[in-house]
C-alpha cells in the first residue's frame, strides 16, 4: 500500500485538464505545474507559398482565403500522428507566434498562414508540441484541438518519427 503508479505523469503530462484543475489549488504558488515536459514535437518550413484572396486551399476546396496571404507548407501529416481533425482548427508554433493550419491536414503535408510574420524560411523551426519562446503547445491543448486524450496523443506518434534524447 505504499506504491503509486504515476502513469503519464512521469512523461512531464496531466492526465487530463480536470485533474490538474482538481489539483492545482493544493499545489504551492510559486510552481502551479512541477511536471516538467519530457516531449517537443518539432519539424521545420519545407517551403513557402503565396495564396491570392478567394483562392481555395486543401482537398475539398475546404480553405477559400479572404485575402491574400503566405502559407508555410509542413512535412507531416495524419500518417505522422497529426490528425486530420486539426484540418482548419490546429495551430504551431513559428518564430514563437502561433500559426494556425489552413485546409486540409493531408497523409504527409499540412499549410499554415504565416502572413504575420516578417520573415519566415525555409527551414525554419516549427513546434507541433512543445516551447518555442513564451508561448506553448501543449500536448492536452493539441489533443483537445483533435479530440483526443492525452494518452490517445501520445501512442499516435508513429516509430518512424526520429527521437532525439536530450540530457
Amino acid at each position: 500500500m505504499n506504491l503509486v503508479r504515476v502513469g503519464i505523469t512521469g512523461y512531464g503530462f496531466w492526465p487530463t485538464r480536470q485533474t490538474f484543475n482538481l489539483l492545482k489549488d493544493q499545489l504551492p504558488l510559486e510552481n502551479r505545474n512541477p511536471l516538467k515536459h519530457l516531449l517537443t514535437w518539432k519539424t521545420q518550413i519545407m517551403s513557402l507559398k503565396k495564396v491570392e484572396s478567394g483562392e481555395f486551399v486543401g482537398y475539398g476546396k475546404s480553405f477559400q482565403a479572404s485575402q491574400d496571404m503566405t502559407l508555410a507548407i509542413l512535412p507531416v501529416g495524419y500518417s505522422h500522428g497529426y490528425g486530420r481533425n486539426l484540418s482548419n482548427n490546429g495551430k504551431v508554433l513559428i518564430s514563437g507566434k502561433y500559426c494556425p493550419v489552413i485546409g486540409t491536414v493531408n497523409m504527409n503535408a499540412v499549410a499554415v498562414d504565416v502572413s504575420h510574420l516578417a520573415k519566415t524560411s525555409p527551414g525554419d523551426e516549427v513546434i507541433l508540441i512543445g516551447y518555442q519562446g513564451e508561448n506553448e503547445i501543449t500536448v492536452a491543448s493539441f489533443a483537445e484541438t483533435s479530440d483526443l486524450i492525452d494518452y490517445e496523443m501520445l501512442t499516435r506518434l508513429p516509430a518512424q518519427i526520429p527521437r532525439k534524447i536530450r540530457d
